[in-house]
Formats: C-alpha cells, sequence, structure tokens
C-alpha cells in the first residue's frame, strides 16, 4: 500500500525543508505542499519558472527582510524574490529566507524550499555555488530522476555531465548505471554537498513508474544508506510513493541474569558459537545498521563471546530491576538518525536474517508504528519499533517488556512459516529442544 509523501519525508510543522539535485524537485516541493495541513510557506533561493508560480495559492514578492509580512492567508504562499522577468522570478537572498524561517517558527508553520536549478534534467552534477542551502535546513531532501539510468552520460540526461563524469569515476557517452549514479549521490561533492550537519539527509529516487526501475532503485538502497538517513522511492507524476527505506537499529537485549535456567544462557552454545554471538552476527548479517547490545549480567565473558563483531554496548547496571530497564537502555543507545529499532532476544537463535529483513521492508511500505511476524497464529520475535514510539518506552516498569507498548499501536504483521522461531530458551529442557532442532528430521 502506498503511502502519502509527506509521511514518507517525516514532515511536521518544525520542518524547515530545502529540496536539491534533480528529477522532481518542483513536483516533489508542490505535492507536498498540498498535503500539509495551510497555510504552507514556500520559496526559493533559485529562479523558479512562471508555471512554478501558477501552482501556489498566493505569490508574495520579498525583495528584502522588511517585505516579509508578520501574517499570511490560508493555503500555499509561495515567496519569490522579485518580479517575473523572461518566464522566471528571482528567489529569495539568505538575509530574506532568514526572515521568513522566523514568520514559521512564531506562526508554527512548515517552510520548504527549492534550493537548487536542474535545466528539467533528471540528473545532474552542482557548479561550485551550488546549492544554495539554507544553513537552518533541519531536512535536505535530494531528489535524483531514475529515468536516467540506461541513458548515456550526456546533456540531454545530466545537468552539467563533465562534472558528474568526473565525480563518477566514468567517461562521458557512458550509459549510466545504479553503482555510479549512487557514488555521486553519497559523494561530498554530489548528492551530499553542503548538506547542514544537523540536517536530515533524506534520497528522493524519483520517477521510479514501473517495475523495473522500482526493482533499481531497491538495489541501490544499502549502498545509498551509508550517506542517507532515509531513501524513498516514488513516481511523484503518478501521484505515488512506494517505500521509504530507513536505518533501522538492532537491539540485542542480553542483559538478564538466567535464573530459570540457572546460567547464562547469553553463552549456550549452539551450532559451535555462543547464543549470544549468533543472534548478533544475524542482526548484522541481516544489514541493520547500528547493532546495540544490552549486557547486565555476565558482563565480561558476554562481551568476550563478541570479540571481533562490529557491535556497540550498552552496558545496564540496573538489570535485575526488570526488563523494562534493559528496554529502555536500548533505546537510549540509538543513534537520533534511526528511522527504527528493531529488539532480538539472545534466547531466540531461530530468528534468521531473511526473517529481519521482512520486518524491515514491512516498516519501509508504509512506516507503520509496530511490526511483527506473526507464526501459527502467534505473535513472534523479534519486534520492530518505529521511531515516533521511542518516548513511550519511558513509561515502561519494572519487568515490562515492550509489549505492553502494543495496546498503543496497531501492529502490522509480517507472516513467517518457520515454527522454529517460536523456540526460547528458559530451562534446560527448552535448551535441549534447540539443539534437537538442529538435527535433520
Amino acid at each position: 500500500m502506498d503511502m502519502r509523501l509527506d509521511e514518507a519525508l517525516r514532515v511536521d510543522r518544525d520542518t524547515r525543508l530545502a529540496l536539491v539535485g534533480s528529477g522532481g524537485k518542483s513536483t516533489a516541493l508542490f505535492q507536498l505542499a498540498g498535503l500539509l495541513t495551510a497555510p504552507v510557506l514556500l520559496s526559493s533561493t533559485t529562479h523558479l519558472a512562471a508555471g512554478q508560480l501558477e501552482l501556489a495559492d498566493h505569490v508574495w514578492i520579498a525583495r528584502n527582510p522588511d517585505d516579509i509580512p508578520a501574517e499570511v492567508q490560508p493555503g500555499r504562499v509561495l515567496f519569490i524574490g522579485g518580479a517575473l522577468r523572461e518566464g522566471r522570478a528571482p528567489g529569495l537572498t539568505m538575509p530574506t529566507l532568514a526572515r521568513l524561517r522566523e514568520l514559521a517558527d512564531a506562526l508554527h508553520l512548515p517552510l520548504l524550499i527549492e534550493a537548487d536549478g536542474s535545466r528539467m534534467r533528471p540528473l545532474k552534477a552542482p557548479a561550485d555555488h551550488e546549492p544554495a542551502l539554507p544553513a537552518f535546513a533541519n531536512t535536505v531532501v535530494v531528489v535524483a530522476g531514475l529515468s536516467a539510468l540506461g541513458q548515456p552520460l550526456n546533456a540531454d540526461w545530466v545537468h552539467r555531465p563533465r562534472r558528474f563524469a568526473r565525480l563518477a569515476g566514468i567517461e562521458m557517452g557512458t550509459r549510466i548505471q545504479p553503482a555510479e549514479l549512487s557514488r555521486i549521490l553519497v559523494h561530498p561533492h554530489g548528492g551530499a554537498k553542503n548538506i547542514p550537519d544537523a540536517a536530515r539527509r533524506i534520497l528522493l529516487l524519483n520517477q521510479a513508474d514501473d517495475v523495473s526501475s522500482q526493482a533499481r532503485a531497491v538495489g541501490m538502497v544499502g549502498s545509498l544508506l551509508s550517506g542517507f538517513d532515509s531513501v524513498v522511492i516514488a513516481a511523484l507524476q503518478q501521484g505515488r510513493v512506494h517505500a521509504a527505506h530507513e536505518r533501522v537499529a538492532g537491539i540485542i537485549l542480553a542483559a538478564g541474569g538466567s535464573q530459570r535456567l540457572g546460567r547464562p544462557k547469553q553463552l549456550l552454545e549452539w551450532q559451535g558459537k555462543p547464543l549470544v554471538r549468533h543472534v548478533t552476527e544475524t542482526a548484522l548479517a541481516a544489514g541493520l545498521h547500528q547493532v546495540i547490545v544490552v549486557t547486565g549480567a555476565f558482563r565480561e565473558p558476554v562481551l568476550e563471546a563478541l570479540a571481533g563483531l562490529a557491535v556497540e554496548e550498552a552496558f545496564n547496571p540496573e538489570w535485575e530491576a526488570g526488563q523494562s530497564t534493559s528496554v529502555k537502555c536500548g533505546v537510549r543507545a540509538v543513534t537520533g538518525r534511526a528511522g527504527a529499532a528493531l529488539f532480538a532476544l539472545v534466547d531466540q537463535p531461530w530468528t534468521s536474517p531473511p526473517l529481519i529483513r521482512a520486518l524491515c521492508q514491512a516498516h519501509a511500505s508504509a512506516l507503520p508504528s509496530v511490526v511483527a511476524p506473526l507464526i501459527d497464529g502467534q505473535r513472534g520475535n523479534p519486534v520492530l519499533f518505529d521511531r515516533r514510539t521511542f518516548p513511550d518506552f519511558a513509561s515502561l516498569q519494572g519487568d515490562q517488556g515492550a509489549r505492553r507498548l502494543f495496546s498503543g499501536y496497531r501492529l502490522t504483521w509480517v507472516p513467517w512459516h518457520d515454527e522454529r522461531a517460536l523456540l526460547d530458551i528458559d530451562t534446560e529442557k527448552d535448551y535441549l529442544a534447540l539443539l534437537q532442532s538442529e538435527r535433520p528430521g
């Protein structure tokens, strides 16, 4: 099911969003404005065509900061820097744009800015003076048009093709492939140029108009998330947003004292490895972008079991006070750029990379609040929680796990047909069942 563009970009009334790149910036600007509760403030740091002005409900000329009003009319209010000349209107100066930002803050309104030009080409490489991004932008959306994939690198498909060729490391005339496009999009002098350090970085892969282009876009996501917080795949001319792939953190809960078992379950051997290492390697193999292991009891041997793995430790000194303390400890360790967190249990080793990827894909399809596997009619683990749920974790107490939050959200279910994923280890009998589960037949 497709989602709305404002949902995919996580736009709210505090958003100060700048659009750069090529292949659909203006379309994105006005589609987004039409989805938000009016009034919405729009502007540009570059020239706008006369046809773009017609998409606004109101156009206001602001040649200097004093021209910014104290109130605005309902609707999409577009601010330009002067009258039309030769079919184009100038953008605002940076001081005038700063005053417009003050208006947005005072009225608690979203501010959307087109901050780049591309001569209507699907792709571009920025010139030395581009993009003209305001320092206050808290969200930057880099747009790229997928219609250029497979096409020759020339001026028909790319604005400033020679710069593009140099940044991508390919020759003029070479057919543009996903790997080269990914390379330039994450390049500090390409798609990532001039983005403020504190801004959320979103890549909007537009023109995913058919199954083939959507598949190419999905194939690029893994490499692009190294430089962006979110990769949105859309066909804006069709009014469709196919997916919003965000960084997902993995939280491995491995702090418990294993009272029922009588020995540390984290260190039980299975298939030649301690359970904690097995589950952690699974999370890494699934491509999660930050893997956190919450430790508590048996901290030193658990860390020894994880030696050499690219994970972060979150030590919970209050582990004896119940699972809620470990859950909250894990959430606090998640970086602010993650779109979701997936909780995995150290005593459920049949969790697999395909299952984790299926949960992440379900999240990307519509950004639901909670995603869980449905196994033989039962809720299974791991469970993925969207970032909008993170503030609610503070309310957990004692031995409450994250499942107490389920009642506040509608769960999105992912059917899964491996019943072994329900197996957890609380007793010696459970451990014996795990050992037997790996035997053929």
